[in-house]
């Protein structure tokens, strides 16, 4: 299993906004093959950062699968607009 990190910064002041659109967006990533699940969760410290975990069977799963899918330009529209700057991604596999 492979856990994608992305920390999100959304403009200031369009939190709820976002978050109402992460939830509908939500349906299309949980579509896809190798989607295990995923979680996001808001900054205590920063109101308007959050981190996204997704839990991918394998990598390609999401670097092929996802980003190369129609799911993902429906995604890219109702989320990438709230981004500033855009997110850096990472993917992390279990050590222990």
């Amino acid at each position: 299993m492979i856990l994608e990190v992305a920390i999100l910064d959304v403009i200031a002041g369009r939190e709820v906004e976002f978050e109402g659109a992460f939830a509908d967006a939500s349906r299309y990533i949980q579509s896809v093959d190798g989607y295990l699940g995923h979680e996001l969760r808001k900054c205590l410290e920063q109101g308007n950062r959050y981190i996204l975990l997704v839990h991918w069977r394998q990598l390609e799963d999401h670097t092929e699968g996802f980003r190369n899918s129609e799911q993902y330009q429906s995604w890219r529209e109702a989320l990438h607009h709230f981004y500033d700057p855009f997110p850096t991604v990472e993917h992390y596999s279990l050590v222990v």
